[in-house]
């Protein structure tokens, strides 16, 4: 059995699609399991920079197939227009299928998270107005359009004039918007059913063979477990659930086929939109980390707020995802930081000092990080590609990472580029 599961462990963005693209070269199957095209992934080959948002990041190096599985909300007008933009690079995409029963993010669902967002008083969550919460609410309200409806006529016009008669009532009566035309919409889907017929297959049957056959099959999710609809920082989360658990539900495979559970985090942290951040640094420091760090959201161009890194919340992460292999991004965006911290414990509201994560959100705005002091280092460690080139300091920072969690780090990410990884063992 080879499976090989990378997940967030942060609020995403901690360059999962970079870890995926060079596992991928190795894999018979790469395989997204859930969120949709707000996930933005930046990939690198060479000088030329891909952000894939709906494609499996593995897509520009597997020499097998590439699944985007029922788990995902898709958006099928961002599928084409990513097949689009990687053809047009000359690279090939007969290999990427979709499940028939992933769900299909409609025009009616980006309409609503849009107005939901700019209405005044409204929650704010800072979603990415993509769709993907309202598809995942039809979902499990029963009343999604999954991507076998659009191959069957009858089924796909029956949905959009039943959904259409709810959600226009709402555009028109609540939020003072335009309607949305049955026709108009039907002919558009089912043109669109058309073109993506020969990809749209049944993924589940063919993921457990390849699994039962010893196959490598690489799952990769979205987002992070900090956003994790059940575990994270609620309700500023994602709508789905990015845990390897979420493989199960989100690909049809089950929890005896997962084997290596691979947690991505940056050496620091990041978040994007709003919600608790206790370690952040709203300061000059902190800005000078968003600049040397690129730190801007690939989807939305949105700022990230930066902080020192959490161990309480990795920990948290760590023990929901049972990660047995842990990753550590951008260490050298610490470079030439005379000292680093780290938050170890929380000081609560009423002064006790925990180092567990808490389920209460409005909680957490109140607690205070309890920081670890660790001395930083000056040297370029971008063309480090073995751990013992490491400034004895860094590898410091990496060691204490270890004895908290509990956890080896398997490969350091010392750059963008596919070859700046300092990996201490081989997976495949």
């Amino acid at each position: 059995m080879s499976t090989y599961v990378v997940v967030g462990l942060q609020y995403g963005d901690e360059g999962k699609g970079k870890i995926t693209d060079v596992l991928s070269a190795k894999s018979d199957y790469v395989v997204r399991f859930q969120g949709g095209d707000n996930a933005g992934h930046t990939v690198y080959v060479g000088d030329e920079k891909f952000v894939l948002h709906l494609l499996p990041s593995g897509v520009l190096q597997c020499k097998g197939k590439c699944i985007i599985a029922n788990g995902v909300v898709v958006n099928p007008k961002s599928f084409i227009k990513e097949v689009n933009q990687i053809e047009s690079k000359g690279l090939r995409t007969d290999h990427i299928f979709i499940s028939r029963r992933a769900h299909v993010i409609m025009p009616y669902h980006i309409l609503l998270d849009t107005y939901r967002e700019e209405e005044h008083g409204g929650t704010q969550i800072g979603t990415t107005k993509k769709g993907i919460g309202p598809c995942y609410e039809d979902k499990i309200a029963r009343v999604g359009i999954r991507m076998v409806d659009l191959l069957n006529p009858e089924i796909l016009r029956e949905k959009i004039e039943k959904n259409l008669k709810i959600k226009n009532s709402l555009f028109e009566k609540y939020f003072d918007k335009p309607t949305l035309d049955v026709e108009e919409m039907y002919n558009e889907y089912l043109e669109i059913g058309k073109q993506l017929q020969d990809r749209i297959v049944d993924t589940e049957l063919e993921l457990n063979e390849a699994i039962q056959e010893g196959k490598n099959v690489l799952f990769e999710g979205a987002q992070a477990l900090m956003l994790d609809i059940d575990f994270g920082t609620y309700p500023y989360v994602t709508s789905s659930s990015p845990s390897t658990g979420g493989v199960c539900t989100g690909a049809g495979v089950p929890p005896t086929s997962l084997q290596n559970l691979i947690g991505v985090a940056k050496a620091y942290c990041t978040r994007v939109g709003n919600g608790p951040f206790p370690s952040e640094l709203d300061n000059e420091l902190g800005e000078k980390i968003r600049q040397i760090g690129g730190e801007f959201g690939a989807t939305t161009g949105r700022p990230r707020r930066t902080g020192w890194l959490d161990l309480v919340s990795l920990k948290h992460a760590c023990m929901i995802n049972g990660i047995n292999n842990l990753v550590i991004t951008k260490l050298d965006v610490l470079t030439g930081i005379d000292t680093i911290k780290i938050a170890t414990h929380y000081k609560t509201e009423d002064g006790k000092i925990i180092d567990y994560f808490t389920s209460s959100t409005t909680k957490l705005y109140d607690y205070e990080a309890i920081y670890e002091e660790l001395p930083g280092w000056t040297e370029d460690i971008t063309k480090a590609r073995s751990y013992d080139e490491l400034p004895e300091t860094a590898q410091q920072y990496i060691e204490f990472i270890e004895k908290y969690l509990g956890i080896n780090v398997y490969l350091v990410s010392v750059g963008p580029e596919r070859s700046q990884n300092i990996i201490r063992k081989e997976l495949f």
